[in-house]
């Protein structure tokens, strides 16, 4: 008699999800996901930059690396911090990750139990959101303007929750070229919410992975650095100025926050991969970026070309002076969430709002990536999604 087939079923975690493995399929034109530009990736130097790293302390790998990340990236990313974001920092307030992707888990998981409100813009970055949701927060939205955040109405979201018996754990912000809404907000703006949660006691939790890629217009304060309370924590990547495949992020928070986050830190940060970017960014950082936004600018300009020659007053879309992302707003009622695949399968991937919005709303409207296409490309898909929105009567 043949034993019953083995089964995991009734095995698993209270806390596990059945979720499927994300793969990266690629239309024709690929304005859905923010990759960099392929021409940019500074791989030959790279490649030197390693192995100058390797023949002065490669030695080293023969050792565990610490948690929290390598001592000369730290003392680079608070150096940089310092200089670029007028941030008052030290390599000791620094965690190097796994990507800013590990960073944002590990702060999540340090403040929110399950049911715990965070706040986040009216649209964002669905990565994040994702998380949040993957550990059961209670994720609710703040109007924005095309300032950012609605100072009023944070406060008026933070009141509804306190009469609900409840606390909000975080803000979490994107305030510089947001994803995926484009817009930078103004520095009075970020003092009004500083303000708002210094109030009630709410912590921001400022992600400013795109600062770096300005190519026009004035840089603007972090929120880190105009909070004078330090109840900012402040997560940043090397994925936008190197490449997403290097892995790498970083956390800035007082030692109370970089404790608790690193009880859920999975271990130490590649070494390997962590020698060859701060070799690279010792020698090269600021000509890299000048060189990367020049190429980024061309292809906003681009898209935003063939967006106004093509689509015209049918849709809305904003200019964003820095970033990766064109947020296009259609006529209410335009499913573009429904038509998403069908423009894929015909060649034109792009992603639509409804998976930004914590309350699944925004299916009127699309971001566009122009990082990874090249400028043709990103004047030619636009005139290729335009023809297959009129061939399916969309618009």
């Amino acid at each position: 008699m043949s034993q019953p087939r083995f089964s995991f079923d009734g095995l698993f975690s209270q806390k596990s999800k059945n979720s499927t493995p994300t793969v990266h399929a690629h239309a024709k034109y690929d304005f859905a996901v923010a990759y960099p530009d392929p021409e940019s990736l500074p791989l030959s130097q790279l490649v030197d930059s390693l192995k100058s790293a390797l023949d002065r302390e490669g030695t080293d790998l023969a050792y565990y690396a610490d948690s929290v990340g390598l001592q000369s990236l730290r003392k680079l990313i608070a150096e940089k911090l310092n200089k670029d974001r007028n941030m008052n920092i030290t390599e000791e307030d620094v965690v190097v990750t796994s990507g800013s992707g590990e960073a944002i888990s590990m702060i999540i998981q340090a403040l929110t139990d399950p049911g715990d409100v965070i706040l986040t813009e009216q649209f964002v970055y669905s990565g994040t959101l994702n998380q949040m949701k993957r550990y059961d927060a209670d994720v609710r939205s703040v109007p924005c303007d095309e300032s950012g955040i609605i100072t009023n109405d944070l406060e008026a979201v933070i009141k509804n929750v306190i009469s609900e018996g409840k606390i909000v754990k975080s803000l979490y912000t994107i305030p510089t070229f947001q994803n995926p809404m484009g817009w930078t907000m103004p520095v009075e703006r970020r003092k009004e919410i500083i303000s708002v949660c210094q109030k009630y006691g709410v912590p921001i939790f400022e992600d400013d992975c795109y600062f770096d890629l300005r190519f026009e217009g004035e840089n603007v304060e972090s929120f880190y650095s105009l909070d004078d309370q330090k109840q900012t924590i402040y997560v940043g990547s090397f994925s936008k100025i190197i490449a997403p495949g290097m892995r790498l992020g970083y956390m800035i928070a007082n030692e109370s926050v970089r404790n608790r986050a690193c009880s859920f830190k999975s271990g130490a940060t590649n070494t390997f991969a962590s020698l060859a970017v701060e070799e690279f960014l010792s020698e090269h950082m600021y000509q890299h970026i000048e060189s990367q936004n020049t190429a980024f600018r061309q292809k906003r300009d681009s898209m935003l070309a063939a967006l106004g020659e093509h689509l015209g007053s049918r849709a809305e879309w904003n200019q964003p002076e820095g970033g990766l992302y064109i947020w296009v707003k259609f006529p209410e009622g335009t499913d573009m969430e429904a038509f998403q695949q069908t423009s894929f399968n015909e060649g034109v991937g792009y992603l639509n709002g409804k998976g930004y919005s914590p309350e699944g709303n925004g299916s009127n409207y699309v971001r566009l990536c122009f990082g990874h296409a090249t400028v043709e490309n990103c004047y030619q898909g636009i005139v290729d999604f335009v023809k297959i929105l009129e061939k399916h009567k969309i618009i």
